[in-house]
């Protein structure tokens, strides 16, 4: 599948606008200009992968709105060259941005299906650095930590203390927690045991859960 000029200008509109509303580092903006999200959704959803709202995809979950997205990558403040884990692969479409901006992205799926079908979309859109894993997001992947960043794709029923077992000292997790309705929290290790959160506004997700799906 193609990315013709008018995706790239229905892209560059939408992450134009997004910038007039919100607070997000121009970086982010720039990459995902680069990012062709009608790569990371079905084909019956082409007209609409421009729209900044989530959409649904295989196995229940959905891939998150544009502007949750730039959100998220904006709190997680990391730099070219950070070693970055993602909880909640979906189709790729956030692991995709992660690679653009040139962090070091790993991502684990609990859904084998949609794990396989990410692969096939981060390698079609040219990402092929992103270590994927079909495994419990909830257990993370110590054996590649420690990770300067942790950003979580699915609502937390509260923040996963195993994961920040995970974070480098200094680092940051974004994290939505809750169960109907989440606040995205953003928790700062500042210490082997200790760490600060800072709340971020409120989003809806698909919740987080545990074990995998084949």
């Amino acid at each position: 599948m193609a990315d013709n000029l008018h995706q790239q200008n229905l892209r560059h509109a939408v992450m134009d606008e997004i910038a007039a509303k919100h607070s997000i580092e121009g970086k982010i903006i720039a990459a995902m200009k680069n990012v062709p999200r009608h790569l990371f959704v079905n084909e019956e959803q082409q007209d609409v992968a421009y729209l900044d709202e989530p959409l649904p995809i295989a196995s229940g979950q959905t891939i998150s709105q544009i502007a949750t997205v730039a959100m998220q990558t904006h709190l997680l403040k990391m730099q070219k060259g950070d070693c970055v884990l993602e909880i909640g692969t979906g189709s790729g479409y956030q692991a995709a941005v992660l690679c653009e901006l040139g962090y070091r992205v790993y991502s684990i799926e609990r859904h084998r299906k949609l794990h396989l079908a990410a692969k096939e979309n981060l390698s079609d859109a040219g990402y092929n650095d992103v270590v994927l894993v079909h495994g419990d997001g909830f257990y993370g992947l110590p054996q590649f930590a420690p990770f300067d960043g942790i950003l979580v794709t699915c609502g937390a029923p509260e923040i996963p203390e195993e994961l920040i077992t995970q974070l480098a000292i200094g680092g940051r997790m974004v994290v939505p927690v809750g169960k109907k309705l989440q606040e995205m929290m953003v928790v700062e290790k500042t210490g082997e045991t200790d760490y600060s959160t800072t709340g971020a506004g409120y989003f809806r997700f698909v919740p987080m859960l545990k074990g995998t799906v084949n």
